[in-house]
């Protein structure tokens, strides 16, 4: 394999580097001060996050967040969007549209079909870098500085999710001033976080392999903004290492799915949602009964329940905890890519930026 110091290749390296990542999106929410002080004067319009892959997976938080405090947020995949839902979206609308590279097929073409005079909302555009059509395209662009990124998205998910992390502040009421501040404080909570997951990434990578013991069903669960977490997580196990995860909200599980509990599963559940956490607790002990592995990501207290590995982040805001939450799915994609022979992080099939519907 390439040597990258002390990361054996690129896909790792980009995987640790996403606490520095994360503090790069917050200095770049600093920066962009009059863009939130715009986007403020969009507040009461009923809002719509789209997005393709991970950055649509990012929305989740955001939307969460804003439907909770009573806003009027939506999430729609921007191919859905594009082809069957757009005549919901009005002049009266705000278009929240997220793509890593501004470049996503479906996005572009949404970007570009909205801009018909008489019925055009607002667009606000997530990016990384502003030289792209989808940011061209749009009314309001906030910058997510990510850097560059060869692999699957892990930097350029976590900065979104910074982003969109003052997006939603200042949309539910926050001064842009407000936000910002709250946003730093976040974003250093979660990077002290991530940085103590990711100490020694090979050895943990190496564990969780161990735990996942050659079973080759896995399902990822989680609720809420829990599910940005869930969802990025499966996407990279498929795009990383060609393992068929997959992920469902965790009640869904429950109805019908939870008749694969058992030995040959092994279910992650990302219980870092409040007001669910007891209720994801209660699914990942009933599946670990049933002989299934289990593994409990959450930012809370965890009674020990026997045969369920446990990593315990801390209490870090609903709008940046996907960041943590998916570090683990991260490294045990990588091992996996690595055991099957795959130079981890390239893709053979697919390609980085899909520009072709």
């Amino acid at each position: 394999m390439e040597s990258l110091g002390r990361f054996p290749d690129p896909f790792l390296e980009e995987i640790a580097g996403q606490p520095a990542a994360l503090r790069r999106a917050g200095a770049a929410v600093a920066d962009q001060l009059s863009v939130l002080e715009r986007l403020a004067g969009e507040r009461g319009k009923p809002v719509a996050f789209t997005g393709m892959g991970s950055s649509y997976h990012a929305c989740y938080p955001a939307v969460t967040t804003l439907a909770s405090a009573g806003a009027s947020a939506t999430m729609v995949d921007a191919a859905e969007l594009l082809h069957f839902r757009r005549p919901a979206l009005g002049p009266d609308a705000l278009l929240v549209a997220v793509s890593q590279s501004g470049r996503s097929a479906e996005v572009v073409r949404l970007v570009e079909a909205v801009l018909e005079p008489e019925r055009r909302p607002v667009v606000a555009a997530v990016t990384n870098g502003v030289d792209n059509p989808v940011a061209g395209g749009a009314d309001l662009v906030i910058e997510t500085r990510a850097g560059d990124e060869l692999g699957p998205s892990t930097m350029s998910f976590a900065a979104a999710l910074v982003a969109l992390s003052a997006v939603a502040r200042v949309l539910g009421g926050e001064t842009p001033a407000r936000a910002m501040e709250g946003v730093a404080a976040d974003v250093e909570a979660c990077a002290a976080v991530a940085e103590r997951l990711l100490a020694f990434p090979v050895d943990e990578a190496m564990r969780l392999s161990e735990w996942l013991a050659g079973r080759a069903s896995l399902v990822v669960l989680g609720r809420g903004g829990a599910r940005a977490a869930a969802e990025m997580g499966a996407l990279t196990l498929k795009e990383a290492a060609r393992f068929p995860a997959e992920s469902l909200e965790s009640a869904q599980f429950r109805h019908g799915p939870l008749e694969l509990a058992g030995p040959d599963l092994a279910a992650v559940v990302i219980a870092t949602e409040v007001e669910t956490r007891p209720l994801d607790l209660g699914l990942a002990a009933d599946l670990s009964r049933a002989g299934a592995a289990v593994l409990v990501v959450t930012d809370g207290t965890v009674e020990p329940e026997p045969q369920v590995e446990v990593i315990a982040t801390g209490p870090l805001h609903r709008l940046l905890s996907p960041a943590v939450a998916v570090i683990p799915l991260q490294l045990l994609a990588w091992r996996l890519a690595v055991e099957r022979g795959r130079r981890p992080g390239t893709f053979t099939v697919a390609a980085k930026v899909t520009t072709v519907e």
